[in-house]
């Protein structure tokens, strides 16, 4: 086979097919051999439904986005890389015309060509091309295992950044998943003084608690006909209390998506505070929209990465301040990657971030 590809013909319909090898056109992009690759909630949902948001399935696709490789072609005006150069891959890459490209919100832009989001093929196959501006050389010491969890971490960077955190404030995750838990790392690193993280499954909360959380708390479901609101609020009270918060946290980072989380955050954040939200649930929930005026708190929605969070998370991961091999609990090989899938559909708790190797071994 020439091109092995993971293919989502149809919703809940997966194959491998072969494709032809990808021929560079743009003297400025590489081909990747892949190495590695992480299977993304949002590659699952592409499965299951079809659509996230305004992205709906058209025609056959390529599933994946969190990868890794070795640079096997280069473009005429590549400089900076050369074959056989291990990179991390940035899997968007906008137009850089456009009003947001040239403001520096490159994540905005409309015409961003994002992998495996409709109708762009993602990373899941032998070969891939890139921009070479967004393929990342990692360092020898990160392994190609590591250098695909830099997509996440990017991620949480992103979140981070978004946020706008500083050091010695206290910072409350929602959500203890992968982005979660990397968002408590990456606020430790940017030395906060207190993370908590929340989530409803103790497994999810030990892991946290291996990086960064200093506390971890699972809150108590709603008694049945009560108001979530109501709920929210006497468990924001209960929050504030149990960890001394005062007025609250000087950031809610929300990272499950979850209605009855979005209420807890938003009601538990101190006046002033900064609430970003990350995770992705229902289309439309109900916000204790008055508590944002009357405490005057700035609401952030975060997506993908900004500028500098590709470098930035290479930088935490080799240099030691995020371990995300501990985070890897199962893995692949390509030709297994339907099962890899069904995994993650289960969303079992001892499942946490799941990796699909390359084709065949690398040049």
């Amino acid at each position: 086979m020439e091109n092995p590809s993971f293919v989502l013909q149809s919703i809940k319909s997966v194959v491998i097919e072969d494709r032809p090898k990808p021929e560079l056109k743009d003297p400025y992009d590489v081909v990747v051999q892949v190495a590695q690759t992480g299977i993304c909630g949002s590659d699952v949902h592409y499965w299951q439904r079809g659509r996230i948001g305004d992205y709906k399935l058209t025609g056959p696709m390529v599933l994946g986005h969190e990868s890794s490789g070795v640079v096997v072609e280069t473009g005429a005006q590549v400089s900076h890389l050369k074959v056989g150069d291990r990179v991390a891959m940035e899997p968007g890459v906008p137009c850089r015309r456009c009003e947001y490209c040239r403001k520096g919100s490159y994540h905005l832009c409309s015409d961003m060509r994002f992998a495996a989001t409709p109708p762009w093929d993602g990373t899941l196959a032998k070969y891939y091309i890139n921009a070479a501006d967004f393929c990342y050389k990692v360092p020898d010491s990160l392994s190609l295992e590591e250098a695909a969890m830099v997509e996440p971490v990017s991620v949480a960077c992103a979140i981070a950044k978004t946020a706008d955190l500083r050091a010695h404030q206290t910072v409350l995750v929602l959500g203890c998943g992968p982005i979660g838990v990397l968002c408590q790392a990456v606020a430790k690193a940017y030395n906060a003084k207190t993370v908590i993280g929340i989530d409803i499954v103790q497994a999810r909360l030990d892991i946290a608690q291996s990086y960064g959380a200093d506390y971890t708390f699972i809150p108590p479901r709603a008694e049945p006909g009560q108001d979530p609101l109501e709920h929210a609020e006497k468990v924001a009270q209960e929050l504030k209390q149990q960890f001394q918060l005062g007025d609250g946290p000087d950031v809610v980072l929300e990272c499950s998506g979850s209605e009855a989380c979005i209420q807890l955050g938003v009601l538990v954040a101190k006046p002033g505070a900064t609430f970003v939200q990350a995770g992705m649930g229902k289309e439309g929930v109900v916000v204790p929209i008055t508590a944002i005026c009357t405490r005057g708190l700035t609401v952030k929605g975060s997506i993908r990465y900004l500028p500098g969070c590709y470098p930035g998370a290479i930088d935490l991961i080799s240099k030691g301040q995020i371990d995300v091999k501990p985070l890897i609990t199962n893995r692949y090989a390509f030709e297994e990657a339907e099962e890899a899938f069904e995994l993650v559909k289960q969303g079992r708790q001892d499942v946490f971030k799941v990796m699909i190797s390359g084709v065949e071994k690398l040049l």
